[in-house]
Parts: structure tokens; sequence; C-alpha cells
């Protein structure tokens, strides 16, 4: 699993949805935000985007996003490595 760490913490990661067989964008602290791009499910820390294969990659939505992740462990709301 491609898995992505920001400042040595866990930050996202890439997979493949078991039920609908779509890859998709893990993000870690997703709980701590909300966007409308983002889908918790059963998780209870993560949320995560879905991709259509067939379709091109929706970039602004997931750049906004990761925007969104980084801006909680800038602000100190996620706990950084000293």
């Amino acid at each position: 699993m491609p898995f992505f760490c920001y400042k040595g913490k866990m930050f996202c990661y890439l997979w493949v949805h078991k039920k609908y067989h779509q890859p998709y964008l893990g993000i870690v602290e997703g709980q701590k935000f909300d966007h409308p791009g983002l889908i918790i499910e059963k998780r209870s820390r993560m949320k995560i985007m879905l991709f259509d294969p067939n379709k091109d990659l929706p970039i602004k939505t997931i750049t906004a996003i990761l925007k969104q992740a980084i801006n909680l462990y800038k602000t100190g709301q996620i706990k950084l490595k000293a």
C-alpha cells in the first residue's frame, strides 16, 4: 500500500476499495474536517475519496482536500514529532 507521511506523521495513502473495486485516496485525519468529496464509511479516523478509473482525476478537488489536511498539521491540530 503506498503510504505518505507529512513531517513524520501518517498523512494519506492510495488503495483500491474492496466493495466498489475503485481506487481511492485515504486521508488519515479525515474525521477532523469536512469536505463533500470525502466519505467516512465505517472508519473512525480516516475518510476516503473514491475515483472513477474511467475518468480523469479531479485535480482541483484533490488539491483542496490535501491543502485542508496539511493545514491541520500546520495549525497544531495534529501533533508533529519534535
